[in-house]
């Protein structure tokens, strides 16, 4: 069999690290993405493997991560969405979009759109990392997902996790023919998360008592590895949210199916694509 090619968003660090390692012991191809320049590439040469540089806060650092990865790899078999964080005080990026939104969501939604023709030829999988704060603060609005109105930091977090989410959902109903799609929660790892925010998150990551009840990234990651690397359809269902490799009820409005494709035609809309 050939080897697969695996590419990781936010892979310099936390699960996406421990994820590129797990499955680059399996012999897979991992394609490293960080926002890091120092972290992302001492990782690609402690795997011996390929990297490329992107900011998700800046969407034309997105579509150049899209055109390297086109470039370079004329097959793609698992995109794993995977960069991601909460900030603190509002902020709207370069592009016009309030900041935790874009980088959780607007990003992986584009970079994922640009690769699309690439992930159906190869009948790939699309992972999508996202979070139990989806259900405990998510409330998407269509007419202010940019929080305008309603801002904080959990809050911003949890819409763009829920948007993960329904991403999954639409991604699944217009492409499930010949694309994988699956969002996760990894649990509550002990990682950076959260170190440039000043949310309550930040207090929350950074407690001297963290080792005592959170997750290594290890096992923060096994979840990801298992959807990479078991069979859609027969290991998992496609489109459907996962927790410790069960699939699991989350926030009511991810099961909302004319909030999906709301949400997918007005994101396309704010990144420039079609709807």
């Amino acid at each position: 069999m050939d080897q697969r090619t695996v590419v990781i968003t936010g892979a310099s660090d936390g699960i996406g690290a421990a994820a590129a390692r797990a499955l680059s012991e399996r012999g897979d191809r991992v394609v490293v993405v960080g926002r890091s320049a120092a972290k992302t590439r001492a990782l690609a040469e402690e795997l011996g493997a390929p990297h490329h540089l992107a900011d998700f806060a800046d969407l034309d650092q997105v579509r150049r991560l899209a055109e390297e990865l086109r470039e370079a790899y004329p097959r793609i078999d698992v995109l794993a969405n995977n960069a991601g964080g909460v900030m603190g005080a509002r902020e709207v990026t370069a592009d016009g979009h309030e900041k935790t939104l874009q980088v959780n969501h607007l990003g992986p939604f584009l970079l994922t759109h640009l690769l699309l023709d690439r992930l159906r030829e190869a009948r790939a999988t699309v992972i999508n990392t996202s979070s139990a704060a989806a259900r405990l603060f998510g409330r998407i609005d269509l007419h202010d997902l940019h929080n305008e109105r309603r801002y904080s930091a959990q809050k911003a977090y949890g819409d763009g996790k829920l948007a993960n989410i329904l991403f999954t959902r639409e991604l699944h109903r217009r492409h499930g023919d010949a694309i994988a799609t699956a969002a996760f929660h990894p649990g509550v790892v002990a990682t950076s998360f959260a170190t440039e925010s000043h949310s309550l998150f930040r207090a929350f990551y950074r407690t001297s008592l963290r080792r005592f009840f959170m997750l290594t990234p290890e096992q923060g990651a096994d979840t990801l590895v298992w959807l990479a690397t078991t069979r859609p359809g027969q290991d998992w269902t496609p489109g459907a949210f996962y927790e410790k490799r069960r699939p699991q009820r989350t926030n009511p409005q991810a099961d909302d199916a004319s909030l999906a494709a709301g949400l997918w035609d007005r994101s396309a809309a704010l990144v420039g694509l079609p709807a």
